[in-house]
């Protein structure tokens, strides 16, 4: 799962387990996997059509869950992921990640485009409450939508327990198994252009050729859309043999290569939040992202930031990590006081408050 996957399952379960009176309606738009169903106040109830498209969506959220509303007649309709139904006179709670669809329109396809365009504004001033991940994203929402400020909470993400750190053995065993017993860059998240994979090939290819070091590219992650420029860009790049894209891996195994790496590179264009930048931080693993949107709020004074845009900047920070082992322990250790704000548990917590009130 990713950033709204992992909000949801993390969030919803802690909900249910810790409010046991409490009953919950699961709306699903395909068969379940029972392992989301966390305990017996949990009815699951499958919503025709599986929705994965903006007309499907019109229809899932505007028609099937607006009618199952009718029907069970809950207290408040929590919506995680950034989209409401706006048929409804049931109290409505929406967890909106962030408004990237505003500040980067071309990324998406023009249906998806038109949707979010019309529906997102609406959908932020209907709701009810509004629960964010940063305080980014809520002064976004704010300026774009003119929502008031005080109709927005501000949770967070967190980090899964198996994100910690390794012994110096089994770094070496996540070695030799994925980048031939060589330290590497590490780099999780859907591959897509705001994930900005091409400009981090191409500080990788200027970071190997201004050292010569023997160093690796690791890239984790589902090629999603637009995922061309990626593409291209390790089709160019002069170390190509360096870098390797690993697809999908488990979370186990993904924690495992976080905490192996020698820096998690996270130079996205735009976050509501950044969640692995918050996992290398429970790795004790030193991190390079960006000093836009909400990755400074996330990372603190627990990496290196740097212009996205700047494929210098990105090597030179690169460069950096690699040559000054202070460094990298100076950034571990803020990041062990950094990723102390941010848990699961007060995401859980700000959820479930605006819910009751």
């Amino acid at each position: 799962m990713e950033g709204m996957g992992l909000f949801t399952h993390e969030v919803l379960r802690r909900l249910v387990l810790q409010h046991p009176d409490d009953e919950f309606i699961f709306f699903f738009d395909r068969p379940f996997d029972p392992s989301f169903i966390y305990s017996h106040n949990v009815l699951p109830v499958i919503l025709f059509p599986p929705a994965r498209h903006p007309f499907l969506f019109l229809w899932w959220f505007e028609w099937s869950v607006a009618k199952a509303l009718k029907k069970y007649k809950p207290d408040v309709f929590l919506s995680p992921d950034n989209f409401l139904t706006l048929n409804t006179s049931v109290k409505t709670i929406l967890v909106t990640h962030d408004l990237a669809h505003v500040h980067f329109p071309k990324q998406l396809s023009f249906f998806h485009r038109k949707y979010y365009g019309i529906m997102s504004p609406r959908f932020n001033r209907q709701a009810n409450r509004i629960v964010t991940v940063s305080h980014f994203t809520k002064n976004d929402i704010v300026k774009q939508y003119g929502v008031a400020p005080e109709k927005i909470s501000i949770a967070c993400n967190g980090c899964d327990d198996a994100f910690k750190p390794i012994n110096d053995k089994a770094k070496s065993s996540v070695m030799l198994r994925y980048s031939g017993g060589q330290p590497y860059f590490f780099f999780v998240g859907a591959i897509h252009p705001r994930k900005n994979l091409h400009r981090l090939i191409a500080a990788f290819d200027i970071f190997k050729s201004s050292t010569q070091s023997t160093l690796k590219l690791l890239i984790a992650g589902r090629f999603a859309w637009k995922a061309s420029e990626a593409k291209t860009a390790f089709d160019q790049a002069t170390n190509k043999q360096d870098i390797h894209f690993l697809g999908y891996v488990s979370n186990e195994e993904l924690a495992k290569l976080t905490a192996a790496a020698l820096a998690c590179t996270y130079v996205s264009l735009f976050e509501g939040f950044g969640i692995p930048i918050l996992q290398a931080m429970h790795c004790d693993v030193p991190i390079i992202t960006s000093n836009t949107s909400s990755m400074p709020e996330v990372a603190g004074e627990a990496a290196l930031l740097v212009n996205p845009y700047s494929t210098t900047e990105i090597a030179n920070a690169m460069q950096q990590i690699w040559q000054d082992a202070h460094l990298r322990s100076t950034l571990v250790i803020k990041g062990k006081k950094q990723r102390q704000h941010f848990s699961w548990q007060k995401a859980a917590d700000v959820v479930y408050e605006s819910m009751s009130n």
